[in-house]
């Protein structure tokens, strides 16, 4: 974001707001009149905060999203896994998974949201992981050439992906849960 003047509390609901209207719209129709409109800001200021409606929209959904690379060393990668999963909220969980589905059909259609959404989702999420995942290897858990390393942030994208399409529900924590235990680490040795 270019240098703000919006206090964090502003910046917030700013981001809250236009959450919502992605929400009620979809991306394709959410348009930066309206959201200037819906948060009493300028269609100017906007554009001069953010420089696009792609990446508004990638840092509304970044907001507030708990940074894997801040969880504390337990010690274990067993234990980081399960210390990252425990700042996911449900609720949370299943609003976001709800809002990136239609985000994701939306991105096959228009480039800038694909690479603002990589730059400011993807990108810091597998950078998170890998501080994780770093951490294990160092620690002896993980060999630094194990085949299934790569893989991990595929993994866990998957399991949002498949619960969804397979149960026809979100993920929540005790999902997250079994899953890193039954599938992530067996897949990693450990």
């Amino acid at each position: 974001m270019v240098g703000t003047r919006l206090t964090p509390q502003r910046e917030t609901e700013l981001y809250g707001t236009v959450l919502d209207l992605l929400r009620e719209v979809g991306y394709d129709a959410l348009t930066m009149d309206a959201i200037a409109t819906r948060t009493r800001s300028s269609k100017a200021t906007l554009y001069r905060q953010w420089g696009s409606k792609p990446v508004l929209v990638a840092r509304a959904i970044r907001c507030n999203k708990p940074d894997a690379s801040q969880v504390a060393d337990t010690g274990s990668l067993r234990g980081d896994l399960h210390a990252m999963a425990a700042l996911a909220d449900d609720a949370r969980m299943q609003r976001d998974v709800a809002l990136m589905r239609g985000l994701f059909h939306a991105v096959h259609g228009n480039p800038d949201l694909h690479e603002a959404l990589r730059e400011v989702m993807v990108e810091p999420d597998a950078n998170g992981l890998q501080v994780l995942l770093d951490r294990a290897v160092v620690r002896g858990e993980i060999a630094v050439d194990h085949p299934a390393l790569p893989f991990v942030p595929h993994m866990l994208v998957g399991a949002f992906v498949a619960r969804q399409l397979i149960d026809d529900r979100s993920v929540d924590r005790a999902f997250l849960v079994a899953f890193l235990d039954a599938v992530v680490l067996p897949a990693l040795g450990v």
